[in-house]
């Protein structure tokens, strides 16, 4: 691998603000995500994929032709280009550590910023590394652009180097994955391919088989407004409602703080709102689908309880999918594991199969039908300023893709 080449890509493309808006209408919905799209079709073509191009949606296509004759499975590769919405994309200023020393590593535009030992388990392992922050007051944006710059290094390779034996391999950049909306326009019949990989993962070595399932919950909360110096008896509180629906969430369970491993949990992330109405939104999760309904349903009986507690107050809960565990799926083709399995083997790397509490676009793709592990691409701690990357890690997945799809291309024989 062109480890300098990749580092550059990598570079390059977390320069670009793809902050995905939960709020807007368009999509994509940032204008950064085209942006990036654009430049990685210039790139596509000039690494000789013809049918590089950027559809209607913002969503960017490519083929590497085959290298081998005969039928082949065709393989598709898929990294998404917006980044998370809490915390900010943009004016990112990566800072690159080369070889590690170990210890905490300060974050430049924010002294109060530190990426702890304590924090990351990982960070010991990879003395003499290179590391790449952001300076401490955005997102570094390696989730999931590393995904991208190791996609877009393994293309390069393959286009270069016409000796690896590969099936036709479909590349596919997606929009707004971070807000749910990643394979809305994804047209599978067009993708054609017999399994896909998500570049999304952590560290080295994953494999991820299975998400969470997942249910977003909103709760309308509709009071009275009147002003405050006429409101005896008259006024009802949205805002006091919403505090007593929190309240009865419950603390020592079924939270993000106090969970872990294949705990599910309720997720008060976001709250807006005034005396006559507050909607809050709630992240349902779960890696057992059923529960998901278990906790849709003690959402509706902490409702009814504050409409009771306080008088004259509505409280309405709806909840929509927003996509589901990867792991019946992936069973119908045993395949995409079993080979994913055998790259990091035949590289000399022990793979670690393992569950991953969030979703990539793999869980949706999974579940429409296309069996989408999620790889490994060196990112640690995303969503926050303190997200950080490992380029060898990253050098790592995309040698452990050209094993793979030289895999895929043997089982064809």
């Amino acid at each position: 691998m062109n480890e300098q080449r990749l580092l550059e890509r990598f570079l390059r493309y977390v320069h670009i603000d793809t902050t995905a808006n939960p709020r807007a209408t368009s999509y994509p919905s940032s204008p950064g995500q085209l942006a990036l799209g654009a430049l990685l079709v210039e790139e596509l073509l000039a690494a000789g994929i013809a049918d590089a191009h950027q559809d209607e949606h913002g969503l960017v296509w490519g083929t590497v032709p085959a290298t081998v004759p005969g039928e082949q499975p065709v393989i598709a590769l898929n990294a998404h280009l917006d980044t998370s919405p809490e915390t900010t994309g943009a004016g990112v200023r990566p800072q690159v550590i080369r070889q590690y020393a170990g210890g905490d590593i300060p974050l430049p535009g924010a002294p109060s910023q530190i990426i702890r030992v304590a924090d990351n388990a990982d960070l010991p392992l990879l003395l003499g590394r290179t590391l790449v922050t952001s300076d401490g007051t955005t997102l570094l944006g390696g989730d999931d652009k590393a995904g991208v710059a190791v996609i877009m290094e393994v293309v390069s390779q393959l286009m270069e180097r016409a000796e690896i034996p590969h099936g036709p391999v479909r590349v596919l950049f997606t929009c707004d994955e971070e807000i749910g909306h990643g394979v809305d326009h994804v047209d599978l019949a067009r993708l054609g391919a017999t399994a896909a990989y998500t570049l999304d993962g952590p560290g080295a070595q994953h494999i991820d088989v299975e998400t969470f399932s997942a249910d977003l919950a909103t709760i309308t909360i509709r009071g009275v407004n009147i002003h405050p110096s006429i409101a005896k008896n008259r006024m009802v509180n949205a805002v006091r409602a919403a505090a007593e629906f929190l309240t009865r969430l419950p603390q020592d369970r079924l939270c993000p703080e106090q969970t872990d491993g294949r705990d599910g949990f309720l997720h008060p992330y976001q709250v807006e709102g005034g005396v006559a109405e507050v909607v809050l939104r709630v992240l349902l999760r779960d890696f057992e689908t059923h529960r998901l309904h278990e906790q849709a349903e003690l959402l509706r009986k902490i409702a009814a309880e504050v409409e009771g507690r306080i008088p004259g107050s509505t409280l309405q809960v709806e909840t929509r999918a927003q996509y589901r565990n990867m792991r019946e799926g992936l069973r119908r083709e045993p395949r995409a594991v079993r080979c994913a399995e055998l790259a990091c083997q035949r590289l000399g790397y022990l793979p670690r199969l393992s569950i991953i509490r969030g979703g990539t676009d793999g869980s949706q793709l999974t579940e429409r039908g296309l069996p989408t592990p999620n790889l490994s691409t060196g990112q640690h701690t995303p969503h926050s300023p303190l997200e950080w990357v490992c380029l060898e890690e990253m050098t790592q997945a995309a040698q452990t893709l050209v094993e793979l799809l030289k895999i895929w291309c043997e089982s064809a024989d």
